[in-house]
């Protein structure tokens, strides 16, 4: 039986999903779909409504089913199912989900090889991860941080989160980011709207479309083939705390990233009082902290609009700890390598920040007055560690 090609497909509106799930299928109209809604039940599994179309001989026939337990499960069941039912050549799947499951950690479980089951990587080659974003919708998620919902990723679990930060997320997974433009051309306000959207995601191809245009023959023809090789491993290193997207260069529309990183501690009461100056305009940032209350713990730094969450996520590598060097994703120790120091190891600062007319000289000045300074690395690990920790707490 031949590979067939699992195409990913997620919008940050039901609407712009099904557009480009609409796109995908004027492109490759044999190809069968899987959407899926879920439905969060209190502290247990979710209901995870599925929808399949195309896989039978019947191609306009949809089958609905519902069930309530791990989304991974349930969805890696279907994919086989729908590729036994399958007997063409070459086989065409495109999985369309809900905002509520996090794209990544979620493919990374899917193509996870499991003991007793069959690998989906035996059944399906990965294609091109597709988002379709309606940048109102967007901007407006963006702006959303009062309030929390769950997000299910890979482990059967659901985190607490804001909008805003599912709506990062689900740009930052894509491969390609279709943008919806009004029919009667292109606004300054919507092309404010996708330029940010692409300094999220500086490695995606951007395609502003207009509302309701069928985009099939312009669609690059990646799209409908398989990923390159290693796709499987990109979206585990995707995952890693350590590692930062590329820093996009340059601005339009008055959207411009900063890339800060220092290769020494930060005092976390500094870093506390310096966070008004720092977030200044800020739409999304992403990285990891070496705080000196922590100096073991990897502190990733994660804001979308205007809410901050820093959280211990990883243990910096050392030099005599094999097996946690053996865990880590080739890219990790490829730069644990390049920044190795032989007091301090891997540990670093790095943080992307983006947002509208961004002030790199504030933002560098206040993050950099934060860190501890020459008499106080000199007292050593003790002290530092003793510093009054205002953002996590005492160890």
């Amino acid at each position: 039986m031949s590979k067939g090609l699992l195409s990913v497909v997620t919008g940050n509106t039901p609407g712009v999903r099904g557009q480009v799930v609409g796109h995908l299928l004027r492109a490759s109209p044999r190809a069968a779909v899987l959407a899926v809604s879920i439905e969060a039940r209190g502290s247990g599994y979710p209901v995870v409504q599925r929808f399949t179309s195309g896989a039978g001989a019947q191609p306009r026939e949809t089958h609905a089913q519902g069930a309530t337990g791990d989304p991974v499960v349930i969805l890696r069941q279907d994919l086989l199912a729908i590729r036994r039912a399958m007997t063409r050549p070459r086989p065409h799947v495109i999985l369309a989900l809900p905002q509520e499951l996090d794209v990544l950690p979620l493919l990374v479980e899917l193509w996870q090889s499991r003991i007793g089951v069959s690998a989906l990587g035996d059944h399906y080659d990965p294609g091109p991860v597709l988002a379709g974003v309606d940048p109102a919708s967007f901007t407006a998620d963006l702006g959303c941080v009062h309030r929390a919902v769950p997000l299910w990723d890979g482990s059967g679990s659901a985190t607490p989160t804001t909008p805003a930060e599912i709506a990062a997320r689900q740009v930052e997974s894509a491969d390609a980011l279709i943008v919806p433009t009004p029919a009667g051309g292109d606004s300054q306000w919507v092309s404010g709207a996708a330029a940010l959207i692409g300094h999220l995601n500086p490695h995606a191809t951007l395609l502003k479309v207009p509302d309701g245009g069928d985009v099939a023959a312009g669609l690059p023809s990646f799209l409908t083939q398989p990923a390159p090789t290693g796709t499987s491993e990109g979206w585990r290193t995707g995952l890693e705390p350590v590692i930062l997207p590329r820093s996009p260069r340059g601005s339009g529309h008055g959207v411009n990233s900063v890339l800060w990183h220092a290769r020494r501690p930060l005092h976390p009461e500094r870093l506390a009082d310096a966070l008004g100056a720092v977030m200044i305009g800020v739409a999304r940032s992403r990285g990891h902290l070496w705080l000196s209350s922590r100096p073991d713990e990897v502190v990733t730094w994660r804001s979308a609009g205007a809410h901050l969450e820093l959280r211990e996520a990883d243990r910096w590598l050392e030099a005599g700890d094999g097996n946690a060097w053996e865990a880590a994703s080739p890219q990790r120790r490829t730069l644990a390598s390049w920044f190795w120091h032989d007091y301090y190891g891997e540990r670093r600062n790095e943080i992307v920040f983006t947002g509208i007319d961004l002030n790199e000289q504030r933002v560098r000045s206040a993050l950099d007055e934060a860190l501890l300074t020459d008499a106080e690395l000199s007292r050593g690990r003790e002290y530092w560690t003793a510093a009054p920790d205002p953002l996590l707490g005492s160890p």
